[in-house]
């Protein structure tokens, strides 16, 4: 009975000690050296210009007008999840839909038919994938080169810029290749949208 006790408290004891270092002094620390030396990142990457926020370079938002940059295929709901007023709030998945089923073809299909009547002056038919298909998140904010390439001839006839005007914007908005070799160049398609709109420089 003696031993039992023992062993209890000194687990007790350990768990209380593993508690307090690792649930609030390690998290203090990292939170800590995280606004100091990454404050934009730890606090949502948020787009901020004179003073109003447009959103975070982390999240998709959804355009689908012509003079505006698209992104990857959102699947959000707005009637799934609802705050303790009673409020629906939107929440983003996957489509976790199967490559080979019917719903997912006629979904792409859908969407191939949508980006060729609005791109019908690109001098390419051969659409990137990254905008025909859902990312794992559902809210992917970056495409492919391609993909913003791709939009180049439509987003310049719509604002009135030359396709020269425009590719410089998305190479502006590019992100490189860990060290030129890791990962894939991508396009933060808000960034590019708040350019057109002469918000970001």
């Amino acid at each position: 009975m003696k031993l039992f006790k023992k062993t209890v408290g000194v687990a007790a004891g350990l768990l209380l000690v593993m508690t307090v270092l690792c649930g609030i002094i390690y998290t203090a620390v990292i939170t800590g050296f995280g606004n100091l030396l990454f404050p934009n990142q730890v606090n949502g990457s948020i787009i901020e210009v004179d003073g109003v926020k447009y959103g975070s370079e982390l999240l998709a938002q959804e355009f689908s007008d012509e003079k505006h940059m698209w992104g990857r295929v959102m699947n959000v709901s707005t009637t799934m999840f609802q705050d303790k007023d009673g409020n629906y709030k939107m929440y983003s998945t996957p489509s976790n839909l199967s490559p080979k089923s019917k719903e997912f073809k006629d979904i792409v299909d859908e969407r191939v038919d949508m980006i060729l009547e609005a791109n019908s002056q690109s001098n390419t038919s051969k659409i990137p994938v990254d905008l025909v298909t859902c990312s794992g998140s559902g809210l992917d904010p970056d495409i492919s080169v391609a993909a913003a390439k791709y939009q180049v001839p439509r987003i310049a006839k719509n604002n009135h810029l030359t396709e020269d005007k425009v590719n410089k914007m998305i190479e502006a908005c590019t992100t490189k290749k860990v060290l030129g070799m890791f990962g894939e160049s991508t396009v933060n398609v808000l960034k590019v949208n708040l350019m057109l709109e002469g918000i970001l420089k």
